[in-house]
């Protein structure tokens, strides 16, 4: 009778907060963000989240899974799969990782694209890595990004990024750079869009990326947000 009556208490907890987790969150998708990186691409999307005024209830980032593509996937389904057990999935999960020289790059595209429910899981693919990105605010280039002596791929594409904004580093970013960034968001969409077209006419994928699908959902959002 006494454990009978604990697992009801317990039961009616649970379900009491996951009713005040509900009541907390905006009347629009639940989104989950999980990044390669434990720095960079979080500090950046949560500013957006930040500056496009959503609840943090229903945008969830997150870098804490590694930095190897397989890694992000993983525990992106892991979260995925911890949230709809507790009755109130995502939405939508977003895995935002880099080619650069990962092993494991095609094998997260292959489980994501193999993973059920089908269309929750989305990949968020950067080539070389996030910080193409990051240019695509200040310039337009469709060169491709290779090891050049001891740097690497996204080296190479860091010291691009550092003739528009000097102090920036990759795993962090300060309010000077984010507020740079914020300002060409456009400019980087707009280029990003014209940069995968150009690499799919000369079949390939570098550079190219594909964060201007995210941040224009995130952009979405926001507009949703104020006409509520």
């Amino acid at each position: 009778m006494g454990s009978d009556n604990r697992f009801h208490k317990r039961k009616a907890k649970q379900y009491r907060d996951l009713e005040r987790q509900k009541a907390k969150r905006a009347p629009y998708e639940r989104i989950l963000i999980v990044c390669e990186g434990g720095k960079t691409e979080p500090i950046y999307l949560k500013g957006l989240v930040k500056e496009y005024g959503l609840n943090t209830a229903n945008v969830e980032i997150t870098g804490d899974c590694g930095s190897a593509p397989i890694n992000v996937v993983d525990y992106a389904y892991l979260l995925y799969k911890k949230d709809k057990k507790s009755g109130s999935p995502y939405d939508i999960v977003y895995c935002v990782f880099d080619k650069d020289t990962h092993d494991s790059y095609h094998q997260a595209i292959n489980k994501i694209n193999g993973l059920n429910p089908k269309n929750i899981f989305k990949a968020i693919k950067s080539i070389p890595c996030f910080e193409y990105w990051i240019l695509q605010h200040f310039a337009s280039t469709t060169r491709a990004f290779v090891s050049a002596g001891n740097k690497s791929p996204c080296d190479c594409v860091l010291h691009e990024v550092n003739k528009y904004l000097p102090s920036y580093q990759k795993g962090a970013i300060d309010s000077n750079a984010f507020n740079q960034l914020l300002t060409n968001t456009q400019t980087a969409i707009n280029n990003s869009k014209q940069s995968i077209q150009q690499a799919k006419l000369a079949n390939t994928d570098n550079p190219s990326t594909e964060v201007h699908i995210l941040v224009e959902f995130l952009l979405d959002l926001k507009k949703r947000a104020e006409s509520i």
